[in-house]
């Protein structure tokens, strides 16, 4: 009889991240930023159905990158906590911090089991307080760890070119117009030290805006209002309730 093949845990546990990571990595990068009226979401993306942005709740929004169906998995199970936690207590008892603390339960039980493999995901989760300071953005990784992130976040393919691109120009107060454009900067960053153009159709943008006056803050930013945006200058700035840029069927 031949002796089992043994493998210590250590080498285990490296060898499935390094699984998840490599997943990652084939995704295309997405970023979070901090501006003065709340939090963008800016991805590559040249599906119109196919989100990496959505609500999870009045206040919270959800970003994903790498495999969209065990990352459309998470999200749903996120409204779906959200959603009884909110009918079962309190509105307010909804929270960013909550739900990482649920998927970083999840995923981290996922990483760890044997007898599945781990999901090539990495996730951020994003509140929009009343103020800047009250902002919350969590990075959570593929091992259900959770980073408390401020100012910006890059995940995906490049993610770390263009966090210290981010790192290096973010700045507090920002309009939305000039965070939009430092995200696209980004973006269009190669890891060989060239830019490319990424056309205005092929970028995914959404918001949590603290403006607006309905309860629910998460809005997609598209066509026009997009590319005014996109055109505008440094001073500019671009509300994001244009009524003739509502699209009802992208409020989710």
């Amino acid at each position: 009889m031949s002796t089992p093949f043994y493998v210590s845990p250590q080498q285990a546990m490296a060898d499935r991240a390094e699984y998840a990571r490599k997943g990652i990595a084939r995704g295309r990068s997405l970023v979070v930023i901090q501006y003065a009226d709340g939090i963008v979401f800016v991805g590559e993306n040249p599906s119109r159905a196919l989100h990496k942005f959505s609500e999870i709740y009045d206040r919270i929004g959800f970003a994903a990158a790498g495999k969209y169906n065990e990352y459309e998995n998470l999200r749903i199970g996120g409204v779906r906590y959200a959603d009884l936690r909110g009918y079962t207590y309190d509105r307010d008892d909804v929270t960013a911090r909550g739900l990482a603390n649920v998927y970083a339960q999840t995923l981290g039980t996922i990483f760890s089991s044997a007898a599945e493999k781990p999901y090539e995901v990495e996730l951020v989760v994003a509140e929009v307080g009343d103020t800047p300071e009250g902002d919350q953005i969590y990075r959570l990784p593929h091992d259900g760890s959770i980073v408390d992130e401020h100012g910006s976040v890059a995940v995906g393919g490049n993610a770390e070119l263009i966090s210290n691109y981010l790192d290096q120009r973010h700045e507090e107060g920002m309009t939305l117009a000039e965070a939009l454009k430092l995200a696209v900067q980004a973006l269009s960053r190669e890891s060989n030290g060239t830019q490319r153009d990424i056309p205005a159709e092929r970028l995914e943008v959404a918001v949590l805006d603290r403006t607006r006056p309905q309860q629910r803050k998460f809005k997609r930013i598209v066509g026009r209002q997009l590319s005014r945006l996109l055109d505008a200058d440094g001073s500019a700035t671009a509300t994001t309730d244009d009524a003739s840029d509502e699209d009802p069927s992208e409020e989710e």
